[in-house]
């Protein structure tokens, strides 16, 4: 379900119940798009997440960490300039659009008392974050700016004045009566729930099949009164959040979705679904959009390799023809009488096999027939030589295919802070170049693997990179600590702080194990476990690669649902 009007009215109504009167005491930009308030109300510190994100704009409280940039944006500055203290006057939702007004009243540099509004508009690729002083109506500034070039009807600029988005001319669902959802359909044009959602105001096409599958067979009386009652209750904020984990795909609602097939899952608030929801998703995009050319090499250095060793398995078969280029060689020797120069080929008998069959060798029409047999016993020594060398080319070329698959894993479920460690290791590798002209260093910090606690109170430190596995194996773990890894299979390297873990543990740390690999949407995934102490890095040995011994296994099947609840207990 798209974050829709409705839910905007869900999560409005659950603001205003829980930070109506709080006041503002942080706010922090860690993305591009995105700000994080903590604000003060009914006694407790809230995290409230507002999000411009192309793909995944949203609102909602959260209980997720994010890192914070050393050097906050222009915008977040201004923000905390005119928002931090503030007292929150009012939060409202303009109609049933996509639009959340936070107006809030403080104090401007003289002491007097001062009205500003953030406006959130939540309209995918369009969506915003505008700071207005409400008295003069004029935008102070905005996390996406809208130039005149852009948009000549509504440009997003300090200075000019805020016009809201043209309103679409629906009608409000919350009020419609029988009559008035009738005249809005037209029964001979089928697919209702299309015209539903252009009729009325803050229908996404999901609610609007929802209604009209518990319509049933939608008539003129059934269809009303299923719209009616699915709007009695968002009139009166009884909500159920619900998410639904399909086959295909997930999807959530306000209320249950009775037409989805899959596992349910209800929640006590919109905002802890949608935190549920969007567990990882923006920041996988943030990521996508991050690595996009980074992914992009390491799967083209992979798929030159796997050529490479098409093409070194040629040269290696040639090569295994020496013994018959040899053969061919000797055997024009001894024939010699037989040909002559323009010759193509000549018929002599085998007499390395045991019946001595006649064969046809081919020659060089071109070559004298001595030169034709040294051509041959030159073929023989360069195949000859070449052996060892081809072989241990395609060693090494199954060695860098391991390596960036390894690589192109950890990129899938990397964070955005991640990326840079990757692209770090790929410097330092010589596989990029810096791209300043003047390399200066990388100031060394000390690798941030991600932190779990299993639900027996046991710490699990999960590597998402090589950097971050290195310091976790080589440097991280005591010697008899469990140390878990998926079977054959690209991953990170999970570790357990206990030398003698119980077995949920283990399961939990073996879920972490399979989740964060290559083999994260299948099932049944064998994780090695073994001690510390049984895990070396052999001499040489590419960034984050081991060997290990001793080790049992365990079969699991990934279970993301498991993954936030240790998150949530670290």
């Amino acid at each position: 379900m798209s974050f829709d009007g409705l839910m905007t009215r869900a999560i409005v109504h659950e603001l205003q119940e829980t930070i109506g009167t709080g006041r503002i005491l942080k706010i922090y930009q860690p993305f591009k798009t995105e700000l994080l308030l903590t604000i003060r109300a009914q006694g407790a510190n809230h995290q409230l997440l507002l999000s411009a994100n192309a793909n995944f704009a949203r609102v909602h409280f959260t209980k997720e960490k994010y890192a914070n940039p050393a050097t906050p944006p222009m915008f977040c500055m201004l923000l905390r300039k005119h928002l931090e203290g503030a007292v929150i006057e009012e939060i409202k939702q303009i109609d049933l659009d996509r639009i959340i007004e936070i107006t809030v009243k403080t104090r401007d540099e003289i002491g007097d008392t001062s009205y500003k509004t953030l406006v959130i508009e939540i309209m995918g690729r369009h969506s915003n974050m505008i700071l207005v002083d409400p008295k003069t109506n004029v935008i102070l500034d905005s996390i996406k700016h809208v130039s005149l070039a852009q948009s000549s009807v509504r440009p997003v600029l300090p200075g000019q004045p805020y016009t809201r988005p043209p309103a679409q001319g629906k009608a409000n669902p919350l009020t419609a009566t029988k009559e008035d959802i009738l005249k809005k359909l037209d029964w001979n044009e089928g697919k209702l729930d299309r015209q539903l959602v252009r009729a009325f105001s803050g229908l996404s096409p999901i609610v609007a099949k929802e209604i009209v599958f518990r319509a049933g067979m939608a008539n003129r009386d059934s269809l009303p009164a299923a719209f009616t009652t699915f709007m009695q209750d968002v009139a009166a904020h009884r909500y159920e959040p619900t998410f639904i984990q399909g086959e295909e795909k997930e999807q959530f609602s306000f209320l249950p979705l009775t037409h989805m097939k899959g596992e349910r899952k209800t929640f006590a608030s919109c905002s802890a679904l949608l935190d549920r929801f969007y567990f990882q998703k923006a920041d996988r995009d943030r990521v996508k959009q991050q690595a996009h050319d980074l992914e992009r090499f390491l799967r083209n250095e992979r798929d030159k390799n796997v050529n490479k060793i098409k093409k070194l398995e040629k040269t290696l078969d040639d090569a295994e023809k020496a013994k018959q280029y040899q053969k061919f060689g000797e055997l024009v020797t001894a024939n010699l009488h037989l040909v002559k120069r323009g010759d193509a080929s000549v018929d002599v008998l085998d007499y390395y096999e045991e019946d001595a069959p006649t064969i046809t060798i081919p020659l060089d029409p071109q070559k004298q027939p001595s030169e034709n047999a040294q051509a041959y016993f030159r073929k023989y020594t360069k195949a000859k030589n070449s052996v060892e060398v081809t072989k241990e080319q395609i060693e090494k070329a199954k060695i860098e295919i391991d390596y960036f698959e390894r690589l192109i894993q950890q990129v899938e479920t990397a964070s955005a802070r991640d990326v840079e460690d990757i692209r770090e290791e790929l410097i330092e590798e010589g596989y990029l170049r810096r791209k300043q002209k003047v390399s200066k260093k990388r100031k060394e910090t000390t690798p941030q693997p991600e932190q779990y606690v299993s639900s027996t109170g046991i710490p699990i430190i999960v590597g998402k990179n090589n950097k971050q596995n290195e310091y976790v194996t080589n440097r991280l773990g005591r010697q008899d600590e469990i140390w878990l890894h998926t079977k054959d299979i690209p991953g990170s390297h999970v570790l357990i702080r206990s030398t003698d873990p119980d077995e949920v543990t283990l399961q939990e740390a073996a879920n972490l194990a399979a989740y964060f690999s290559k083999a994260r949407q299948s099932s049944s995934v064998p994780v090695d476990y073994t001690k510390i102490r049984h895990v070396k890095k052999p001499n040489g040995a590419k960034p984050g690669y081991v060997i290990y011994e001793n080790q049992t296994t365990l079969f699991v099947t990934p279970d993301e649902e498991n993954v936030i609840q240790l998150k949530k207990q670290s």
